[in-house]
């Protein structure tokens, strides 16, 4: 499901990218029960309190929806946070106007 690179980033971020990528692949269709944070907690040998943080980050930006008392849940796809949505479009602005600052012409770009 998710692989940890422990040399990499932190363990948090690898998570919360794993399963975002996992949302947004259609590898967890929408309404699909996550495995319990102690579940994951367990099969990744890391502390719950780790998968639990990577779990609210996720469902604040949309990806994921909780139902107490049952467990989490992949998110319909009813459009992510605008937050999220805004931060990913500063990004590429960025990069777009550093790769044309290094020479890269628009129709590359566009390609």
């Amino acid at each position: 499901m998710i692989q940890l690179n422990r040399d990499a980033k932190p363990i948090y971020e690898q998570i919360k990218d794993g399963l975002r990528k996992l949302v947004i692949t259609n590898s967890l269709i929408a309404n699909e029960k996550l495995p319990s944070v102690r579940e994951m907690a367990s099969k990744l040998a890391i502390n719950p309190n780790t998968i639990q943080r990577a779990y609210d980050a996720l469902e604040s930006e949309g990806y994921l929806c909780s139902v107490p008392g049952k467990g989490s849940f992949a998110a319909p796809n009813s459009g992510v946070d605008t937050g999220r949505r805004d931060a990913l479009f500063q990004t590429f602005d960025q990069t777009a106007a550093e790769l044309l600052f290094l020479g890269v012409n628009g129709e590359e770009l566009w390609a």
